[in-house]
């Protein structure tokens, strides 16, 4: 698996899948599916060996939850709301023994514990006037990439490539950024899925030496009121597992931790597990 991601769709006279191959963290992930259970897992594991995954996600409906026991996934995080309304269960099931290896799991335990014992009612964040929080555009992307380079030596997603960046704007992808001095110092965007009204929060990156604003906080305010706008009231964030000061800023946005995922993607300088966030955007 060394080409760039993309998503397949497979309509089969029995069942349909919409999967995304995501050859650079050795991961294939079945986004959406209906029709005949074990027939589609039958595909979704003849693609693994195809494509010599080492891990199979899958967004799973309530109703399919024990059925997926049997094949052989187990349960990872939740979203509520995910599907217009209905929750989604992120199974995983892992086909090689390094990938399903762990040595930090105990400690993010105990970073998630420290983490609910915060305040929560802390005061708004007033940054200084020099920065300017903006909308992004198209004409930010060679910029927004350059952030990203910066701040992460490694990122699961082709970010450090401008070309990418257009891109997402382009199908709708929602970006915030703080500038200082004419300069991108901190972005977040929103992916929405406007079938099944909900976004991931994502893409977070402030500059370390701008990190002492809670620019980042403002931004994803910024961003669950456009979400709102939108209609959309489900909103979801994974975040590194070991970052205390990303999971910090969610639990104090009023997100629930629901669940981590094991060596899920390749971020920063290695592989890494992932904490879910959820938040319903319609009781704030």
């Amino acid at each position: 698996m060394n080409q760039r991601a993309s998503t397949i769709y497979i309509d089969d006279s029995n069942f349909y899948l919409e999967v995304y191959l995501d050859p650079f963290n050795k991961r294939i992930r079945i986004d959406d599916y209906r029709g005949n259970i074990n027939l589609l897992m039958e595909k979704a594991e003849e693609l693994v060996r195809k494509y010599q995954a080492e891990k199979l996600i899958m967004k799973a409906r309530s109703e399919d939850f024990l059925h997926l026991y049997e094949k052989g996934l187990q349960p990872e995080a939740v979203v509520e709301r995910y599907f217009l309304g209905s929750d989604a269960h992120f199974f995983s099931k892992f086909y090689t023994v390094e990938r399903k290896k762990n040595d930090h799991w105990i400690t993010e335990d105990g970073m998630i514990h420290s983490i609910y014992q915060l305040n929560t009612t802390i005061d708004k964040p007033f940054p200084p006037k020099e920065y300017e929080l903006k909308k992004a555009d198209e004409a930010c992307a060679e910029e927004l990439s350059g952030l990203y380079r910066q701040v992460f030596q490694i990122y699961p997603t082709p970010l450090h490539d401008p070309e990418y960046v257009k891109k997402t704007l382009m199908e709708g992808t929602i970006y915030y950024v703080y500038f200082y001095q004419g300069k991108i110092v901190s972005a977040a965007s929103a992916e929405v899925n406007s079938f099944y009204k909900n976004a991931e929060l994502t893409d977070c990156a402030t500059l370390p030496e701008h990190r002492k604003y809670g620019l980042m906080k403002i931004i994803l305010r910024e961003l669950e009121g456009e979400l709102k706008r939108q209609g959309i009231f489900c909103a979801y964030s994974i975040a590194r597992s070991l970052s205390f000061g990303m999971n910090a800023v969610l639990y104090q946005l009023g997100y629930k931790y629901r669940g981590r995922l094991m060596n899920n993607c390749y971020i920063y300088d290695k592989l890494e597990n992932m904490n879910m966030w959820v938040k319903n955007l319609a009781n704030c």
